[in-house]
């Protein structure tokens, strides 16, 4: 849709290269989406300073593209990246979710313990192999490093929980999710989710939790543009899992 969009603003194939931070599942939402493309020098200095507000106008209400800025030609808003940032929000409230906030909000059957969510939380914080919570792709690795991962409720009694990892594999978010919840209402220890890490194969007893509740709030990258290119290929080598004799 942006492309179409800036293809009625510029003319057809000005804008090119289009690159985004993280392709997300179906249904999931996206307030910090991060993406690059590549203008002609003299097309952005004529046009930088309305581009905005022509887009707002001709992008559909759901789209929104929040602000704009010249960086180096060797960023990439995909490889360049240091962390991806997602909060899932879920209520247990009885009636559940509010009308205006349904799309946003999964309903919970049961009643959730904030504690019992962290305490399984604690055991997927880390460098490891998610192949338990991962779809798995042909030449792809499932070794990912969550640097943080925990639950809060807010004032109006939602649950929200924190995810953020360098990278992130196919439905893996609303896997980890899924397998937390269920510790959180107590049908499952609160270490069950993290004793699925030992597993080498998707884990057929974990639900992938509803794309609705999921959005990606967040995309960072190094403070100095002069480490974008270096990031950029550390991205890119492929991780793989230690191999112990």
């Amino acid at each position: 849709m942006l492309v179409e969009t800036l293809d009625r603003v510029l003319g057809s194939g000005t804008a090119t290269g289009l690159t985004v931070a993280g392709r997300t599942d179906a249904g999931v939402h996206a307030t910090g989406q991060v993406c690059h493309l590549d203008l002609p020098t003299d097309v952005w200095r004529e046009i930088s300073g309305s581009l905005l507000r022509r887009l707002a106008r001709l992008l559909p209400g759901d789209v929104r593209v929040r602000a704009m800025t010249e960086v180096p030609g060797d960023f990439d808003a995909r490889f360049s990246a240091t962390f991806r940032r997602y909060e899932y929000r879920v209520t247990d409230a009885p009636y559940g979710a509010e009308p205006l906030r349904r799309h946003e909000i999964l309903a919970w059957p049961k009643p959730l313990d904030v504690d019992a969510l962290n305490a399984a939380a604690a055991g997927l914080v880390g460098e490891h192999d998610f192949a338990a919570y991962c779809r798995r792709k042909e030449h792809a690795t499932t070794l990912r490093e969550v640097t943080r991962l925990d639950w809060r409720r807010d004032p109006d009694g939602v649950l929200v929980a924190t995810v953020q990892a360098d990278a992130f594999c196919q439905a893996m978010v609303r896997s980890l999710v899924g397998a937390m919840l269920v510790a959180g209402d107590g049908r499952r220890p609160v270490e069950w989710p993290g004793s699925l890490l030992t597993r080498r194969e998707r884990s057929s007893e974990v639900t992938v939790a509803p794309a609705h509740g999921l959005t990606l709030i967040a995309v960072g990258y190094p403070d100095d543009p002069t480490e974008y290119a270096r990031r950029a290929d550390l991205t890119r080598r492929l991780r793989l899992p230690t191999v112990e004799a």
